[in-house]
């Protein structure tokens, strides 16, 4: 009898990577971690992300790292060894722990990110970074965030009684890993893929709800507006002119985030004139065993959309 992978555990497969055996990196502590800062607080709960301050150098920019595999977050996934090559070049590292499914949606979890990148940018002088150098990475959901982050980030709101909600969320740069894009043309064209198809395995994070005035209660949405919010959470829904430089590095045998993700978002991006690539690996599934390494690979996107502004003589 042969036993299929449940797709669940092969979302999850990123997240894995991220707790793999890097031991080496707490050994080496060229950093120091601060846990559980609360960057927000829902439903009487806090939001926390945890930052990785480099001991050598610090260059100035930061790194919002999308701690995120099928929306799946937990603080238990942060492995500073993950991103010990940003560490090791003077990144500031923010590992963002959202709203995890099956509790949560992505829309949730996309409004908990942008929450985060607010933080970040509020305490900018706090942790010594410039609020105009923030670049964003992840993995599968963490690609998707990250996405959703470099499209659709927005400009703070000046009304706002909590002063980190009056800080903008988009940031300068992108670099990720195989991310969906586009859950209406998944893997081909007309492909849905809200909780259903490909993603089957995935209900919970489709599952949008509402809450109903009368009984009190939360209530699944209708189709059309089910659809409406499938569309708001698809990155390439926001593509737009003003949108950073994206890198996406993807794994061209990848059957759960088909590679289609990745192309289609980068054209995208390109048509908008905004500078794009997509670096192919061939053969790749879902995630590999010496992912870490393309970090280097990433790290030089950041090194290049995230120098310091010139000084104004």
């Amino acid at each position: 009898m042969i036993r299929k992978t449940p797709l669940f555990l092969l979302a999850l497969a990123p997240l894995a990577l991220l707790v793999g055996p890097t031991a080496t990196a707490d050994e080496a502590a060229n950093y120091t971690r601060t846990e559980d800062v609360v960057y927000g607080r829902k439903h009487g709960m806090a939001l926390t992300m945890d930052v990785l301050t480099p001991k050598g150098e610090p260059n100035g920019a930061a790194i919002v790292w999308m701690v995120s595999g099928g929306w799946f977050s937990a603080h238990e996934a942060i492995n500073p060894g993950y991103v010990a090559e940003f560490l090791d070049r003077g990144y500031t590292v923010f590992a963002v722990v959202h709203g995890s499914q099956p509790r949560f949606t992505i829309p949730e979890a996309v409004e908990d990110v942008n929450r985060a990148v607010r933080y970040v940018r509020h305490h900018a002088s706090d942790y010594k970074i410039d609020p105009d150098r923030i670049g964003v990475t992840g993995a599968s959901a963490g690609g998707h965030l990250s996405l959703m982050l470099g499209t659709a980030g927005a400009l703070g709101n000046p009304l706002a009684k909590d002063p980190v909600d009056r800080a903008s969320s988009r940031v300068q740069a992108v670099a990720c890993f195989f991310p969906p894009t586009d859950f209406f043309n998944y893997g081909k064209p007309g492909e849905r893929a809200l909780g259903e198809g490909v993603l089957q395995g995935f209900k919970a994070p489709f599952d949008f709800k509402a809450l109903d005035g009368d009984s009190k209660v939360y209530r699944p949405v209708d189709p059309g507006m089910r659809d409406a919010i499938g569309r708001q959470v698809s990155p390439i829904t926001h593509v737009t002119a003003d949108d950073p430089p994206t890198l996406i590095i993807h794994g061209d045998a990848d059957k759960l985030v088909p590679i289609q993700q990745a192309e289609i978002i980068v054209a995208k991006l390109k048509e908008n004139g905004v500078e794009a690539k997509l670096v192919v690996k061939p053969g790749a599934s879902h995630g590999w065993p010496e992912l870490v390494k393309d970090n280097a690979i990433l790290a030089d996107w950041f090194d290049e959309h995230l120098k310091p502004k010139a000084e104004t003589p």
